[in-house]
């Protein structure tokens, strides 16, 4: 291999340049493409975590995989159950009743989600009772009306434990003097909080048999819910289990729960990358009228070699090294500064809102309080071979243009 454009590239690199204006380009590229691949790292980091939080506090209370009979009602459960649980990934099934209800107390009224479950088989398939803030699941009997809610819930509602709460089912009854809506008082034992605000702001949970009797579904439940071994399994498991369980059931993952929600995520982060990848490229391109500017600059040192016996490829070579290493220098720093930001996000937005007084992540907009960062190395990978692919392109034509150039007319007048 010929090492004379790469030892001239390095000497070129290394010397002072007579314009300071050419120098000064070059470390705005340096500067331009380490801050694009630092915001780039972050970015994506951030978008990483808020992902796994918001997936890992929603499976806190969401079930990885859910059966469902028509009209919400599923009669023979048990054998689903048992079915269910013969598949190899599926490791507890419980049964739950679902409903949608108005929960008042005190003048002040709220809707929520009504869930009917089994304490005993709910802690294998859920982490509630490992959340909670009050109580415990295991207050929840069958008979005696008590609810579980969610934190934000119970102090909308302006309840603790031992007061009563009435709750409205939809359903009526018929009586003689018209249709009444159903209300049963029931007493809070307990209150929960898995970190997902949506959920603790809108979920009361009871005893399954309390549920069964307010909305008359007998031994009916809602359905089945199961935990798997590996969460990431679940789109496969369920269908595995459509093709083992009757057709009159319906089987649902934790990714369709919430299918529009993940994907309006994935696409802000594909967009928002694309957006910084337009920042790397713009600064790798920066490149290009330094290195124009040096080759200008350079024309006699061109004419030179030239005369010397150095071959068109070769002058090509050297202003390519001189360009490639103020590229790997900008991806170099890029990778160091974006590993630092991504570690140190939360310290760094905490820091951004404490000196301008604002809130990036309100919670009731983004249901999660703290901002999460997960470094993955596959994005720093991806970021930095972009980043020098694009600065290793932005070398090429002013190399060509060095070239190219005439000795005779870079000479006729030095």
């Amino acid at each position: 291999m010929n090492s004379f454009p790469l030892f001239v590239g390095l000497r070129y690199t290394r010397a002072r340049q007579r314009t300071r204006f050419i120098s000064v380009i070059s470390l705005i590229s340096v500067v331009g493409i380490a801050l694009g691949m630092t915001v780039l790292i972050t970015v994506l980091s951030v978008f990483n975590g808020f992902q796994r939080e918001v997936r890992t506090r929603m499976l806190s209370a969401v079930a990885h995989v859910q059966i469902t009979g028509v009209g919400e009602s599923l009669q023979d459960w048990r054998d689903v159950a048992d079915a269910a649980l013969k598949h190899p990934h599926v490791v507890a099934a419980a049964p739950y009743v679902s409903a949608q209800g108005l929960l008042t107390s005190g003048g002040r009224v709220r809707g929520a989600l009504l869930r009917g479950i089994d304490p005993a088989a709910e802690d294998k398939v859920s982490e509630i009772n490992a959340h909670m803030r009050s109580g415990t699941l295991g207050s929840l009997r069958s008979g005696e009306y008590n609810v579980v809610l969610g934190a934000p819930l119970a102090r909308a509602l302006d309840v603790t434990i031992g007061d009563r709460v009435v709750l409205v089912a939809p359903q009526g009854q018929v009586t003689p003097a018209g249709i009444l809506p159903r209300l049963r008082q029931f007493t809070v034992t307990g209150t929960f909080e898995v970190g997902h605000y949506e959920i603790d702001s809108g979920l009361a949970v009871v005893h399954i048999e309390d549920a069964q009797r307010l909305y008359r579904m007998e031994d009916q439940v809602s359905g089945v819910r199961l935990k798997l071994d590996d969460l990431f399994l679940a789109r496969q498991t369920a269908r595995d289990l459509v093709a083992q369980l009757p057709p009159e059931v319906a089987v649902s993952d934790w990714s369709r729960f919430n299918a529009t929600y993940f994907r309006a995520v994935e696409l802000e982060k594909r967009m928002m990358s694309l957006l910084l990848f337009f920042i790397i490229a713009i600064a790798a391109f920066n490149m290009v009228s330094s290195l124009y500017m040096m080759v200008k600059e350079k024309h006699a040192d061109i004419a030179i070699l030239r005369t010397m016996g150095a071959s068109p490829g070769e002058i090509m070579g050297i202003f390519m090294v001189q360009g490639t290493l103020i590229g790997a220098i900008g991806v170099g720093c890029g990778i160091v500064f974006g590993i630092l930001g991504a570690l140190n996000v939360d310290s760094i937005i905490g820091f951004v809102e404490q000196v301008f007084h604002v809130k990036f992540m309100p919670q009731d907009v983004y249901q999660i309080a703290d901002l999460p960062s997960e470094l993955q190395a596959a994005d720093v990978v991806l970021t930095a071979v972009v980043a020098f692919t694009l600065s290793v392109l932005a070398t090429i034509y002013p190399s060509y243009r060095a070239a190219r150039v005439n000795p005779a007319e870079a000479l006729r007048y030095e």
